[in-house]
C-alpha cells in the first residue's frame, strides 16, 4: 500500500472525524487525532492502533496548534493532509440565540478550522510539500434551516473560507475543499435532533434517511487523495441524500 503521509483530523475522537480516521489509515495514511474530549480521544487512538496518535488540543489556541504540529511532524511524520471536523452546534430560534452562543460557535467552527488549516499549510509550504485540506461545512451553511442561525452562519463562512484558501494556496500545490453533510447519525446529531426535527429532515431528504458517518468519510478520503482528486480544489461537495437538489418531493 502506498504511504500517504500524515493527516491531521480535528474532532477525531468521535463521529465523522473518527470514522474518517479509520478510513484514512486503511488507505495508507497515518493519522493525528486532535480533540478536547480526553477520555474519548484515548479510546479512539487505542481502537485505531499504531498508525495513529492522540493529541489533546483546543483548536482555537493558535500557539498550541503550532506547537502540536511541530511535535506531530517530529513524532509521526510529514503532514500532507488536514480534516477540519471539530465543531459545535446548537438548535435555537434566531430570536432566542444568545450573542455569546453565536460567538462560541463561530470561534470553534470558523476560527478554529482556520487556525489549523493555516498552520498546516505553512508547514507544507515551508517543506515544499503538496497537500490537501478538507473542511467540514454543512448543508445548513447552504440552505436556511430552522434553528441554525449561528451554526448555519458558521458553516457558510467555512465554505467561503475554503474557496479563498483554495485560490491563495493553489500556487503551493495545496488543494482546499469542503464537504457539506446533511444529517448524519453521529453522537452530536443524536443529541441535537429530537423526534420532531428528525421527522422534518426525513420528509425533505429524497433518500428519506440519515447518513452513516462512513458515507461522509468516503467522500473526505477521496478529496484528500492527491492522486485521485488532484484537479479538484475550491469545491463544496454536498453529501446530503439529495437535500440540496430537492424541490417538490414525491409522497412515499
Amino acid at each position: 500500500m502506498e504511504e500517504k503521509g500524515v493527516c491531521l483530523v480535528t474532532g477525531g475522537a468521535s463521529g465523522i472525524g473518527f470514522s474518517t480516521a479509520g478510513e484514512l489509515i486503511g488507505d495508507g495514511w497515518r493519522v493525528a487525532l486532535l480533540d478536547v474530549q480526553d477520555d474519548k480521544l484515548a479510546a479512539a487512538q487505542e481502537r485505531l492502533g499504531s498508525n495513529s496518535r492522540a493529541v489533546s488540543l483546543d483548536i482555537t489556541n493558535a500557539t498550541a496548534v503550532k506547537s502540536a504540529i511541530t511535535d506531530i511532524e517530529r513524532g509521526l511524520g510529514p503532514i500532507k493532509g488536514v480534516l477540519n471536523s471539530a465543531g459545535i452546534a446548537r438548535d435555537v430560534h434566531c430570536l432566542e440565540t444568545d450573542p455569546e452562543m453565536f460567538r462560541a460557535i463561530l470561534e470553534v467552527n470558523v476560527i478554529g478550522s482556520f487556525i489549523v488549516a493555516q498552520a498546516a499549510a505553512r508547514s507544507m509550504i515551508e517543506a515544499k510539500r503538496a497537500g490537501a485540506i478538507v473542511n467540514i461545512a454543512s448543508i445548513s451553511g447552504m440552505r436556511g434551516n430552522i434553528g441554525r442561525v449561528a451554526y448555519g452562519a458558521s458553516k457558510g463562512a467555512v465554505i467561503t473560507m475554503t474557496k479563498v484558501m483554495a485560490v491563495e494556496l493553489a500556487e503551493h500545490n495545496i488543494r482546499v475543499n469542503a464537504v457539506s453533510p446533511g444529517p448524519v447519525e453521529t453522537p452530536l446529531v443524536q443529541k441535537l435532533h429530537g423526534e420532531d426535527i428528525r421527522q422534518q429532515w426525513l420528509r425533505t431528504i429524497p433518500q428519506r434517511r440519515y447518513a452513516a458517518p462512513i458515507e461522509i468519510a468516503s467522500a473526505i478520503v477521496f478529496l484528500l487523495d492527491n492522486a485521485k482528486a488532484s484537479f479538484i480544489t475550491g469545491q463544496n461537495l454536498a453529501v446530503d441524500g439529495g437535500f440540496d437538489g430537492g424541490g417538490l418531493l414525491p409522497d412515499y
